[in-house]
């Protein structure tokens, strides 16, 4: 008795979703800025919800740092952009 396989030929990956690395916005403490600056800059930067935004900036507060934001360079690199250009401290990683 003969048996027959069947076997489905997989497409490749797009190798541009293999090579794009999944970066985040780091927001660093300060001695300066207020929790109520941090948070709305949250909120209107990453669009974050208020208690998101509160939670990040305690995270920050009390860690020293915070991954706000998530996604690729191209999004992210101009919100980084925004942050620093209202003094908070942030990078991308």
């Amino acid at each position: 008795m003969d048996t027959e396989y069947l076997v489905e030929e997989l497409e490749a990956p797009d190798t541009d979703t293999l090579t794009e690395r999944a970066r985040e916005i780091i927001l660093h403490n300060d001695d300066v800025n207020t929790f109520e600056h941090v948070i709305i800059s949250l909120m209107e930067i990453c669009d974050h919800d208020p208690i998101q935004a509160e939670q990040c900036a305690m995270l920050v507060h009390y860690t020293g740092k915070c991954s706000v934001k998530r996604g690729s360079y191209e999004i992210l690199s101009p919100m980084r952009t925004a942050l620093c250009d209202r003094g908070l401290s942030a990078d991308i990683q």
